[in-house]
This record gives structure tokens, sequence and C-alpha cells, in this order.
């Protein structure tokens, strides 16, 4: 319960309450994962500054022991210190705020109490007193059990003496490992999704809708209301949100066959013949769920609307894609100045179909956990480029992949036209190009084919400032930090298995033909 509280507490200390509009600080009018990166990098500094602020006038008696709680590996490997201080939780804003009063302070001894999952048992705990005794400080209490949930785990109390500059460098030690461990965490992305009210903006179409408002709110309520593991809620759309669809899905069908690439065309046919994808009406996210899961693992999970660049992120990296379900104003059925379900379904949903392109959306999800908020704000306009607006070769030909592209048919005729610059997708320079937000890009990058971009993106990830690398797992739906030599060999174990399968299958199809 105390772990549960903690996390609660911090949740509400540091969510990002604001709205996404400008009048909040938000760069733009129109909606991007990349706008929405730097916006809540603003906003996180801001209050994390105000609440270190506010600790700097409270933390005067040295004497109190703080509790933390960690789920923890206890597997990494130190990071490079910086003097920001807007990636600390509060209790060690509290610390640092102690820190701060002078070089005295500095040194004090500090008691600290330590919760920690040991997820590697005593060989984890092992590492921390390890890295306890690296950071000069004295074990005053411990106490292990095992963990009432998962076998072979351990719940570590460690009580520690440590002075406070110390203290603070191996909390962060040991942080840095609180990655979303498992999919059922991502529950907890809920505290930072923020409902998207259209009367906040008069720009947006459906300010002076009352209605609309409504609908949006109502459809909202559905989503946070959502738990993993249960099946996406049936919208019971209204007769208008279904003649949006049919105009855009329309439009999107007359385009497609000539514009869209081969993998996108290919699971368009599928949905279609499946029964999901006609003009009468919009899918339901359960139904695209399972067919989704059926090819590629990928599922949905319903979104109220907006949820922050990294939490988004993330959630590809579990092969989860968050959807909202609430339909665009029926004033401007070809345009939304925020994602919808028109948008999902038609734009991300068949290429999270297609093998080869769903593997490299889970790896920008990969990529993202344990980054820095610079290289979230890489990732979110890689992505961009990407995903939303990407161009790739074909037999010669220029297609689109990107799933505003194929939602949007104006920017789409203006992305194959010769107007804009064409560039070759080249990951470093992608991940620094500014995003025009106000009219078309001027600026779209070509991909030779997606597999070539997955590969050109996975050697710069490997550039990437985080000191370890990561894999899904789909056995067991968690993400393991590769840090240790027991994990790179059940690993090597693993891909030695498969190239036996392999290599017996090529064995077989060569007997089949000489027979």
């Amino acid at each position: 319960m105390a772990a549960v509280a903690a996390a609660q507490k911090n949740r509400e200390m540091f969510a990002i309450k604001k709205s996404y509009s400008i009048e909040n600080g938000y760069p733009a009018r129109r909606r991007s994962l990349v706008d929405d990166a730097r916006f809540e990098t603003l906003v996180v500094k801001q209050t994390k500054q105000t609440v270190l602020d506010e600790a700097r006038q409270r933390a005067n008696d040295s004497s109190v022991e703080h509790e933390i709680e960690y789920d923890e590996k206890a597997t990494q490997k130190p990071e490079q210190q910086n003097d920001d201080d807007t990636g600390l939780t509060e209790e060690e804003i509290v610390l640092a705020n102690a820190i701060a009063e002078g070089p005295e302070a500095e040194r004090a001894i500090q008691r600290a109490a330590l919760i920690l999952r040991l997820r590697e048992g005593m060989n984890s705990l092992s590492r921390v007193l390890k890295a306890i005794e690296k950071y000069q400080g004295a074990v005053v209490h411990l106490e292990t059990r095992p963990n009432k949930k998962e076998n072979g785990q351990l719940d570590a109390l460690i009580k520690i003496d440590m002075a406070r500059s110390n203290l603070l460098q191996l909390i962060k030690n040991l942080r840095q490992s609180g990655t979303l461990e498992h999919i059922t965490l991502l529950d907890d992305c809920n505290h930072l999704m923020t409902k998207y009210e259209p009367d906040l903006d008069m720009n947006h179409p459906g300010f002076s809708d009352k209605e609309y408002r409504e609908r949006r709110k109502e459809i909202a309520e559905i989503a946070f209301a959502y738990k993993y593991g249960d099946p996406v809620p049936y919208i019971e759309y209204t007769e208008t949100e279904n003649k949006t669809w049919n105009a855009v899905f329309t439009t999107v069908l007359d385009l497609m066959p000539k514009h869209a690439c081969a993998e996108y065309r290919r699971v368009f046919k599928l949905l279609v013949e499946e029964g999901l994808f006609n003009a009468t009406g919009i899918p339901q996210l359960e139904d695209m769920s399972s067919f989704m899961k059926k090819c590629t693992g990928f599922t949905l999970r319903p979104a109220a609307g907006l949820l922050t660049a990294r939490d988004f992120l993330a959630s590809l990296a579990f092969r989860i894609f968050q959807s909202t379900q609430y339909i665009r104003h029926t004033k401007t059925p070809f345009h939304t100045p925020e994602p919808d379900c028109i948008h999902e379904i038609l734009g991300h949903m068949p290429l999270l179909a297609d093998p080869s392109f769903a593997q490299f959306s889970q790896e920008i999800g990969l990529a993202s956990l344990g980054a820095s908020d610079e290289e979230i704000e890489k990732l979110s306009t890689i992505y961009w480029f990407t995903v939303e607006f990407g161009l790739c070769k074909e037999a010669g030909e220029t297609k689109v992949y990107g799933a505003g592209l194929l939602s949007a048919y104006g920017e789409l005729l203006h992305a194959l036209s010769d107007k804009p610059e064409h560039r070759p997708f080249d990951p470093a320079t992608t991940a620094i190009q500014p995003y025009q937000d106000q009219e078309y890009q001027p600026v779209y990058y070509v991909a030779e084919s997606i597999d070539d971009m997955k590969d050109k993106f996975r050697r710069w990830v490997s550039q990437m400032s985080r000191p370890f690398e990561v894999r899904f797992n789909p056995h067991t739906q968690r993400v393991e930090v590769l840090d240790s030599v027991e994990k790179l060999d059940s690993l090597v174990h693993q891909l030695n298995t498969e190239l036996l399968h392999l290599s017996n299958a090529i064995n077989k199809m060569k007997t089949n033909e000489v027979e």
C-alpha cells in the first residue's frame, strides 16, 4: 500500500495538468507528437522547479528519514550526472534542496530507507550492496522477503547512512531502471492523459458546438475507465459520425491504389475482405485490435485524446497502440486539429498489421525507454517524418506510407508533387528537422524501403546515450534490460534455437525440391 500511495502522490504532483493549448504555452495550434514532446519538457521543468522552490522553503530538518519506493532490478550502470533537476522524483527534489544549502549540508550524512524489488533475487541484492559501497554508504538495516506475486523475486528494505550528494547519485542510479517493466504498468500512464476540450481553442471546429463537446467528453470518460485486459469498449456511432467516416473512407479508397505503398494496399485489401473496412460504418477498435493481433501481435488501447509523447512511445514498445475513439467535427471531415479515430483507423492501423512496419514502430518505442527528454524530442521528430508523414520508394516511384498523409488527401497530393523537397531518409538529420505546423511540410523524407528505414534507424539508436540495451520478450510481455551475462546467455540460447528451426526448414525445403 505504501508503494501505491507513493506512486499516486508523485503522479498527482508531477502530472501534466495543463491543457495542450497555445494559451498555456503549446507551440502550435495543430497537434503533433513533436510539439507534444517539446511542450511536456517545458511543463515538467516548470512544475518540478516550482516543487523544488517549495521544498527549499520547508526542508530545513535534515533528520527526516525519507522512505523511497523503487521497483528495482539493480542491474544499472552508473549514468553520467548533470545539473538538471527536472528528472527528479519528489524525494530527490527534497534531497537536492538540502544539498543546495551549502558544502556542509552536501557532506552531511542522511539516513534513507530504500524499498526495492530484486528481480534476480540475491544476485540483484549483491549488486545493490556493491553500489552502496561504491557511494561510501553504511547499511544499518537490511531485510528481505519473497515477492508475493513473482516467484524467485525478492522485496528488500535497506536503511542506509550516506552523504547527501552520494545518496542523490545512488538514487538516480537505481531509479533509472524504473522504466516500464511489465505490460500491466501501462495502466499507470493514465495520470499523464489530459482531456482535450474543444472549447479551449477558438479555432477548433467544435468550439461553438455544445453537443459535440459533450460527445467528446462522453467518449473520453470511457477511455479513462479502461484497464489493460478489458475488451475495448464498443461505441455506438451516430449517423452524423458515420457520414463523416464515409466521406473520408471514399476519398482514401479512390487515392490508395495509386499513391499508397504496397504494404498498406495489401493490408487494406485484407481489411475489406474481413468486412472491417466499408463505407457504411466506423470499425470498432476491439475488432481492429483482434485483426492486428492476429497479423503482428499489435493491440489497441483506447485513449481519451491526449497522451504525453513519452507514454505514447512507451506503449509502442509493448506493441500497443493508443487510439482515440472520437470523430472529428462534421464541419471539417478532411481535417482535424488533433488525432481522431478516422486518422488512427485509416492511417495507422493497416500498417501496424504489416510485420515489417510493426517492427519498426515497436523499435521506436523500445528506443524511448530510458531516453532523455532531448532524445524523446528527437524520436518524436523521427516518428513524425516517418510514421506520420513518410514517403518511400517503390519500383522507381515515390509512394506514401505516413498515416497523416494517408488520411488527409490534400497533403498527400502536395507531398507527391514537385512543390516540397524530397530528401533521403537519414535518422541523424531527420531527428533535428524543423516541423512545419501551419502549412504543408516543405520537406519530406523518402526511405528506400521500410526495411532499409528500419536498418538505418537501428544504427542511429545504437549511438543514443542510454547506457543499456533492451528487448521485448513476447512470451512474458516484458521489456528485458540486457545488462548481464546471464541475460545474454539466455538470449543467445533462444537465437540458437530459432536458427536451428530455420536451418531445418531450409533443409526440408531443399529435400522437397529434389523430390
